[in-house]
């Protein structure tokens, strides 16, 4: 990491895709080692596009961007030392693990980032056989991931990427679509990961699981700004802000605040 803590800091950045439509717009922040950051917006604010950003997935010409106290750019990330530092440091889930997943078996999967990093044989068996006793996947360690259910496959691609042990993790709408039990699972793994120091930043339409898996929220707008930074529970009680950027919508009212979770219901 930087000798300052500091693990990305962006300088009014904006982004643009080749059709021209707009995905980020003046964005500044900075990210400290060790915080658990919740990229928060409606669909097409830019949360995920901003993770493509942080992960070198994507270039902006607008703007600057540094990640582990170097400039991240398609020029910093052709020199070799520094694209291993960085892949090695920083681990992205994609929303849909699909994208993620191509070997033959859920062992090779996770096996793959060690092997492409040159470790050896003996070192690679054993960070596997962690990650795999870790997330409860023994029971799939020869199977294709083609062959598991979405929620597995979930699981699989984020033991892909911890094999690595990264610094940071870049993980998009991790428990979308999950059942109960795997959600459960991955917010206590999300805590534990947190816990360990590591800095996660995290995007996700659940409002209910953000207090749990972060210590700060970002809001984006649909101007693609964000608009708003802080304590999840501050942010979380500002109504009016949920409802300007498209969070909840009218018929949606907060429901107490039990035991460290926000419940919101609606009057339907």
């Amino acid at each position: 990491m930087s000798g300052d803590g500091v693990v990305f800091s962006l300088k009014d950045v904006g982004f643009s895709y080749p059709s021209g439509e707009k995905a980020l717009e003046g964005v500044n922040l900075t990210i400290r080692r060790g915080e658990k950051v919740a990229l928060l917006g409606a669909n097409g604010s830019g949360k995920s596009t901003l993770l493509k950003l942080l992960n070198g997935l994507l270039f902006t010409k607008e703007g600057t961007i540094e990640a582990l106290g170097q400039a991240l750019s398609e020029k910093t990330l052709a020199n070799e030392e520094f694209s291993f530092a960085f892949r090695r440091r920083v681990g992205f889930v994609f929303q849909k693990a699909d994208s993620q997943l191509f070997n033959s078996n859920v062992w090779e999967e996770i096996a793959f980032g060690p092997v492409q990093m040159g470790w050896p044989a003996d070192k690679v068996n054993r960070v596997v056989d962690e990650v795999i006793t870790m997330l409860n996947l023994e029971r799939f360690r020869k199977r294709p991931p083609f062959r598991l259910s979405g929620g597995e496959k979930r699981l699989v691609a984020l033991a892909s990427v911890l094999s690595l042990n990264p610094d940071v993790l870049l993980l998009d709408e991790p428990t979308g679509g999950l059942d109960p039990r795997t959600q459960r699972k991955l917010i206590r793994l999300i805590q534990q990961l947190g816990g360990a120091g590591k800095s996660i930043i995290i995007t996700t339409h659940d409002l209910q699981i953000v207090e749990e898996i972060a210590d700060r929220a970002m809001v984006f707008s649909e101007e693609h700004r964000i608009v708003a930074d802080g304590p999840p529970s501050k942010v979380l009680s500002d109504r009016e802000l949920l409802l300007r950027v498209n969070l909840i919508d009218p018929q949606y009212h907060e429901h107490g605040h039990e035991g460290g979770h926000r419940h919101y219901h609606s009057h339907d």
